[in-house]
C-alpha cells in the first residue's frame, strides 16, 4: 500500500528534524548510484531512495532488509543513530513504567 512510513520526532526525542541515517554512506562504500539502488529494489524511479536517504521517511520493513542485504550490512547499522535516540527514549519510559508497577505492587 504505503511505500514508505512518516516519522514525526515528538519534542522529547531529539532535535532531528529529519530521520538520521547512513544510507548514503553505505550506497557510496558499494559504489552504487541512487538508480542502481532502486532498480535492484523494484523501484520505478530513483526519489523514494532519495526520500530515504535525505531523512524524509522510512523505507518499509521488507525494502530495510533489502538494503541491507544489498549494503551488506544489518539493519540496525543503516539506522544507528535513530537506534540509539530509540532506546535512550525506550528505556526512559520504561523505567517510569517499573516504578510505577514497583510502587503499585508496594501499595497492595
Amino acid at each position: 500500500m504505503y511505500p514508505y512510513i512518516k516519522i514525526n520526532f515528538p519534542d522529547d526525542m531529539g532535535k532531528h528534524k529529519n530521520i538520521p541515517n547512513c544510507l548514503r554512506k553505505y550506497r557510496k562504500a558499494r559504489g552504487f548510484q541512487q538508480k542502481d539502488v532502486a532498480k535492484i529494489l523494484g523501484l520505478k524511479c530513483t526519489s523514494m531512495i532519495s526520500r530515504w536517504e535525505k531523512g524524509f521517511c522510512l523505507p518499509s520493513a521488507i525494502n530495510l532488509f533489502k538494503l541491507a542485504v544489498l549494503y551488506r550490512t544489518i539493519a540496525d547499522s543503516l539506522f544507528i543513530d535513530l537506534l540509539k535516540t530509540l532506546k535512550v527514549e525506550i528505556n526512559k519510559r520504561e523505567e517510569k513504567v517499573s516504578k510505577r508497577l514497583c510502587f503499585t505492587s508496594k501499595g497492595k
